[in-house]
């Protein structure tokens, strides 16, 4: 694990780019990932040290206020299993919790295989059930945060 360090950051475009569509995550274009960089309320991604790869990242979007959305857990396939999703959602949960006013409505959407770490942290199911609209322009692909 000391091969690995967590940057309280965003990562680069370029890298947040990357590890969506590495880490199957449906892919963006840098017209999409830039505001969505610019506009996150806080992120942080995960370097392994020895060739200073992002391998990991998460980002939080949200008010600042009651409303914080998870959102862009991804892992590298060849660094899964060692922690790293763990680590960036425990900062980005603490750091959720030390800056928002009590009580923050804090949620994501789970992919079944990210529900066990979820699930670890407290995230259960609710009665709500997550949508997203279909009949959007340009709307497509088939990633892991698409419906199915």
């Amino acid at each position: 694990m000391s091969d690995y360090r967590l940057v309280p950051h965003l990562p680069e475009l370029s890298d947040y780019r990357r590890l969506r569509a590495e880490s199957g995550l449906t892919p963006v274009s840098e017209e999409q990932g830039a505001p969505a960089l610019a506009n996150a309320w806080a992120g942080a991604h995960i370097v392994h040290e020895p060739g200073g790869e992002v391998v990991a990242m998460g980002r939080v979007i949200g008010d600042g206020g009651w409303y914080f959305h998870i959102v862009d857990m991804a892992t590298l396939p060849d660094h899964q299993r060692r922690g790293l999703g763990d680590r960036v959602l425990t900062w980005l949960v603490d750091t959720i919790v030390a800056a928002a006013p009590e009580g923050p409505y804090i949620t994501l959407m789970a992919d079944p295989t990210g529900r066990r770490l979820y699930e670890k942290h407290g995230f259960g199911t609710t009665a709500s059930t997550g949508m997203v609209l279909l009949s959007a322009r340009g709307v497509s692909g088939s990633g892991a945060d698409r419906p199915s």
